[in-house]
């Protein structure tokens, strides 16, 4: 009976062993019951696994990223980063009746723990959705409706025994592509819409019960973006437990390479106007009224300044006024990090994931340093 006793209770601790490793016990399971406001003033700041499992092909190499490891997610985490967000394409995975392929499924679920694993918080979205199928308007509703709400169902049930350092990200940019309003806020329908598909979103998720009635959750304007169009008819009547997640690639003219005569090069800081407005708008119509929010994308891309000059100190200033904006109002930011550093179109990269090491250390210590304070 000894002997036996013994063989039990070896065989107990490597179940318990094997569950660990794979993520199914406590590991991940922690809900704390703390809210929205008060995880968000946890976080620090994030970076993005932009262009991997959101890319629109046969697998998360197509638009030319390596396969996502461990060691990337470490290296990430060891530099400083404590949000790692998951951007995820999903439709392009789901057959005709809504189900999303049981191997896609289980590579995010892989690539979400190796963020449980580093104790970061992982920001799971539906990413390019909105370029195909999940169009806010309404003659287009009645067919997105029940593959938005299968697709949520089937994520919240997948992560269902996850803590609260897994947030959810209902949509990414919903908007009408190439429409004239397309990131000025656009249409009162098309803003509706928005407001019914965060509304679906939640009512999905918050319906498996378990963990994911308080799990945290993020609501979007349409585009995600920041006007004061986007916010006209915003609807936010959410429990405690739901922030607000929006985009800021301010000012523009800095943050990418448009190739316009009113592009900027140089951070010399008259346009820190612009960030400050910025900043001013999410405050008057979200946290000042006690409304979290997370800034899930920011940015700005590589630039030439001459033959072996490149903006990096430029893009470290414009960084102290961005982020300091940021920290004043209590919004983490998220790094938009796509890998693409000398070729590609909009040069967000900072990570090389081949190497593991940083393109740019400075602009990585940079942000970290905000927060070190």
């Amino acid at each position: 009976m000894r002997n036996g006793a013994a063989v039990l209770a070896a065989g107990a601790i490597l179940s318990f062993l094997l569950c660990a490793c794979s993520g199914e016990n406590n590991e991940y399971g922690e809900m704390r019951g703390l809210t929205a406001a008060e995880l968000v003033a946890e976080m620090k700041t994030g970076w993005n696994l932009g262009n991997s499992l959101d890319s629109v092909g046969e697998d998360e190499t197509a638009w030319g990223n390596p396969p996502t490891t461990p060691e990337m997610i470490t290296a990430v985490k060891e530099q400083g980063f404590d949000i790692l967000r998951v951007p995820v394409t999903w439709g392009q995975h789901m057959s005709e009746d809504y189900t999303v392929e049981p191997e896609f499924m289980a590579r995010v679920k892989e690539v979400v723990n190796y963020g449980m694993d580093n104790g970061m918080f992982v920001i799971l979205d539906t990413h390019h959705e909105p370029d195909t199928w999940l169009l806010p308007q309404s003659e287009s509703m009645d067919k997105v409706e029940p593959q938005f709400t299968a697709l949520w169902r089937q994520i919240a049930e997948e992560f269902a025994d996850y803590g609260d350092h897994l947030v959810f990200e209902g949509i990414n940019e919903a908007r009408i592509k190439g429409s004239p309003t397309e990131w000025s806020g656009g249409t009162p329908d098309e803003r509706e819409c928005v407001n019914r598909l965060n509304r679906i979103f939640s009512d999905t998720v918050r319906g498996t019960g378990g963990k994911n009635a308080k799990r945290l959750l993020l609501v979007s304007t349409y585009a995600h973006s920041v006007t004061d169009s986007a916010f006209d008819g915003f609807v936010f009547d959410f429990d405690e437990y739901t922030a607000v997640a929006l985009h800021a690639y301010t000012p523009y003219s800095f943050t990418y390479h448009s190739g316009e005569s009113w592009e900027s090069y140089e951070w010399t800081g008259w346009e820190k106007g612009s960030i400050d407005g910025v900043f001013k708008l999410i405050d008057q119509q979200l946290t000042s009224k006690g409304i979290p929010v997370i800034i899930t994308e920011y940015g700005a891309v590589r630039k030439r300044l001459g033959d072996f000059l490149y903006n990096t100190d430029e893009v470290i200033a414009w960084l102290g006024d961005y982020l300091g904006a940021a920290k004043e109002y209590g919004i983490p930011c998220v790094w938009w990090d796509n890998n693409y550093y000398t070729s590609g179109n909009e040069l967000f990269g900072i990570f090389d994931r081949s190497s593991c090491e940083w393109y740019s250390q400075e602009i990585a210590d940079a942000i970290v340093g905000m927060y070190s304070e």
